[in-house]
């Protein structure tokens, strides 16, 4: 069974994120959750796109994984976009999942499955 990770991402020298991997456990070892987040002040810069696009083929390969998920809060277009440039597909959504200062979001899912991440790579 794959560990957990978790990185700091560094910008300018100072830690301004993280991005992490939770693995699945049982029947769900096939698959791991991936998670980052990044400081406001370095939005729009493609920071997490270009870190998410190391980090994801890593993940799959090093540790074979099938599937590789993520979720996101349904106001967060920008992390849509993260994922999307990296070759994961929404799947569906999780409906008043969370409740963030007080409101109640929808989640979306996204996954990155290992057969596509191979054939986008011949």
């Amino acid at each position: 069974m794959p560990l957990a990770h978790a990185w700091a991402i560094e910008v300018d020298g100072e830690a301004s994120g993280g991005i992490g991997l939770t693995p699945g456990t049982g029947e769900r070892a096939v698959g791991t959750d991936f998670g980052y987040w990044l400081g406001r002040s370095h939005w729009g810069r493609a920071i997490m796109t270009r870190v998410v696009r190391v980090c994801a083929p890593w993940a799959m390969d090093t540790h074979a994984l099938h599937r590789l998920q993520a979720c996101v809060f349904d106001f967060n277009h920008a992390s849509v976009r993260v994922l999307e440039h990296n070759g994961f597909v929404e799947e569906g959504r999780m409906r008043r999942a969370v409740c963030k200062d007080g409101v109640l979001h929808d989640l979306r899912l996204f996954a990155r499955l290992r057969c596509e991440h191979l054939s986008s790579q011949e």
